[in-house]
């Protein structure tokens, strides 16, 4: 059954460097146990940084990256060169500098591609290659560490707060309307996000605060999506000082 830690550090760089080191740590230890491992990646200020900073840590070298599969919890749906995809700002912020195998390195659909403007047809195409990596056994893989930011008012990878996406179930599935753009954008449901053995929610920002200390209240995951996200195994609240500010004290650990 999944437990809940909050774990609480002293500003949002300190949360990067702390997150880098957790990452290398839970892949080695996944490969330990079954020579290979998965992340599922997010984009946002603080989950780029501590790709950047994983990439500048002796730690690192521990890992075989060779055997990572590496995916994306959420994508927007525009051109592949646009500078705000996920996945161009994860290979240049970490990517790049390692020795993937490409064959396991797993970027969403992009707008004008296999797929052309459809958005569904990708998100499709996207959960056919979670389902093949599992040999068909399974709909989605049981990734080993899933990263996912927050917004301020509670969203997570794109579903958003009282969304049609917030009630949806399924793997995988095309968003419109985003609040915040661009409004198109491919989605991990909450059944590929709970299938997960841990899910690490990254939070820095004072601005944070109140939806931080909402999901760990009790909120449900409509009126705050984050609080939906919930591993298999463990769920981790990793925050600054700023985000965590309205939590009882109780709750913090550092």
């Amino acid at each position: 059954m999944s437990g809940t830690t909050v774990v609480v550090h002293r500003d949002a760089s300190a949360l990067a460097a702390a997150v880098a080191a957790r990452l290398a740590t839970a892949l080695v230890d996944a490969q330990s146990r079954r020579g290979s491992a998965s992340v599922v990646l997010t984009g946002g200020t603080i989950g780029i940084e501590s790709l950047s900073v994983l990439r500048q840590t002796p730690a690192r070298a521990a890992v075989r990256w060779q055997r990572v599969d590496v995916w994306w919890g959420d994508e927007r749906f525009i051109p592949a060169e646009h500078p705000d995809r996920n996945d161009r700002q994860a290979r240049a912020a970490l990517l790049d500098s390692l020795d993937l195998d490409p064959a396991r390195v797993h970027p969403m659909g992009h707008a004008g591609g296999l797929d052309g403007n459809d958005v569904d047809a990708a998100a499709v195409r996207y959960a056919a290659e979670l389902g093949r990596s599992t040999g068909g056994a399974f709909a989605v893989p049981g990734f080993d560490v899933v990263l996912l930011g927050m917004g301020a008012e509670g969203h997570t990878a794109s579903i958003f707060p009282e969304s049609p996406a917030a009630h949806d179930d399924r793997p995988v599935f095309g968003v419109r309307g985003c609040p915040k753009p661009p409004p198109t954008r491919i989605s991990l449901g909450f059944g590929a996000l709970c299938a997960a053995r841990e899910v690490w929610l990254v939070v820095a920002g004072e601005d944070k605060a109140q939806a931080v200390a909402l999901a760990l209240s009790g909120a449900g995951r409509v009126q705050v999506p984050a609080a939906g996200a919930v591993g298999r195994q463990q769920t981790l609240w990793l925050l600054d000082e700023a985000a965590a500010a309205q939590l009882p004290k109780e709750l913090r650990r550092r």
